[in-house]
């Protein structure tokens, strides 16, 4: 009986390294977890058309699906756009054709409701980059070349407000010049106006990042 305790005794010993060996044998052959593919979204479908009121006043600007569920409802009708100067019946060089099992619509970049909606009364725009950029004509007030970026007035080090009497357009490098210091300290002058703008399409200015250029004729702005 002693004898078998001995053996069995030396037989876990023989065992153990053998095993421990095997727990610390990394597995080369796992399987990796599939890399992520980004989902990349093609222009066309984040294109948005503008939606003018039965007046022409610009509303919004809204998804293509949404535009395309307006024409074929018979809510909003095409307007024809004139970008380069030609015929303005012409049909919208920027328009996208989607097809259906029996039907095909042209999406063009501008439509009309065919009934007027009223429009709540708001009081203030919005400032953003994009409005402030388009209030300046997307220049600098302080020299008059290319607009790059925006400006305090007075520096939010100093004490100013993130308004829009506070803040213009500003090139690279007026505003590394400016810093932090006051007009008065540099003797510099504005070349524009510092008042907030009005209007309903500066409600889409402001919250728009692209304009398509077929807008502007609508929007009462030039082309940047």
């Amino acid at each position: 009986m002693a004898e078998r305790r001995r053996r069995n005794s030396g037989a876990r010993h023989d065992r153990a390294p053998h095993s421990a060996a095997l727990r610390s044998v990394p597995h080369h052959n796992q399987t990796q977890p599939p890399a992520v593919v980004e989902n990349v979204v093609p222009a066309w479908v984040r294109r948005r058309v503008l939606l003018l009121n039965a007046t022409y006043e610009p509303l919004t600007a809204l998804p293509m699906r949404r535009a395309v569920v307006l024409l074929v409802c018979g809510k909003a009708v095409a307007v024809p756009t004139d970008v380069h100067g030609d015929d303005i019946n012409r049909k919208d060089s920027g328009g996208i054709v989607l097809h259906s099992a029996g039907n095909s619509v042209q999406v063009p970049s501008v439509i009309r409701l065919r009934t007027y909606v009223r429009v709540p009364y708001r009081a203030r725009v919005p400032m953003t980059r994009a409005a402030l950029m388009h209030r300046d004509r997307f220049r600098c007030a302080y020299c008059g070349d290319k607009a790059e970026t925006i400006d305090h007035v007075v520096p939010r080090s100093r004490g100013g407000a993130h308004t829009w009497e506070n803040c213009v357009a500003c090139c690279a490098a007026c505003n590394h010049r400016k810093a932090d210091r006051l007009l008065s300290e540099l003797g510099w002058a504005l070349r524009c106006e510092l008042s907030p703008p009005k209007g309903q399409h500066w409600r889409l200015l402001a919250t728009s990042k692209e304009i398509h250029p077929s807008w502007l004729q609508y929007l009462g702005e030039p082309a940047a």
